[in-house]
């Protein structure tokens, strides 16, 4: 039994590694930690954005497979932190402007991933040229980003994720 779950942890932790460090190759390969760099004016401090990218990847790990240090809401709940009868409303408040935040920022981390590596490949000219796109392309680009934002709306708003279409 013991030799069975070494054999797990090793297994699990090998395929942990592989994963995170082909995620890295990925986000290298575009170069889309020295892109932010460049757009955010910041440039001579590029290591301590790349650290801050590994650093939250390590955290987001660590909170995904030790999922109860990350449950900050049961501890405010249970200890009534803003009061008996305000805890409840103050933390879905808080709860929200988190999740908001969180979205936002994934969304642009997401989109900016998925342009650079369209870049990367040189997909959009070369679908431009083909379909005989000569004026906005870049009118194109924001429909599809719109489309998605719309599509996202609708998919959490009317909570499709839990039954379905």
């Amino acid at each position: 039994m013991f030799l069975r779950q070494l054999l797990l942890a090793v297994i699990g932790i090998s395929s942990g590694l592989i994963v995170s460090a082909g995620v890295f190759t990925v986000l290298i390969s575009v170069g889309l930690i020295p892109r932010f760099a460049g757009k955010m004016h910041v440039a001579r401090k590029i290591f301590v954005l790349e650290e801050m990218v590994v650093l939250g990847t390590l955290a987001g790990g660590f909170l995904s497979i030790f999922s109860d240090w990350g449950m900050i809401g049961r501890f405010v709940r249970k200890h009534a932190l803003f009061g008996e009868s305000a805890t409840e409303g103050v933390w879905r408040l808080i709860g929200t402007a988190i999740l908001v935040v969180f979205g936002v920022f994934a969304g642009i981390f997401v989109g900016c991933l998925a342009l650079a590596i369209a870049e990367m490949l040189n997909t959009i000219p070369v679908f431009a040229r083909r379909i005989g796109f000569r004026h906005g392309l870049g009118i194109a680009i924001l429909a599809v980003a719109l489309g998605k934002l719309a599509g996202s709306l609708i998919y959490f708003t009317q909570q499709v994720y839990l039954h379905g279409g």
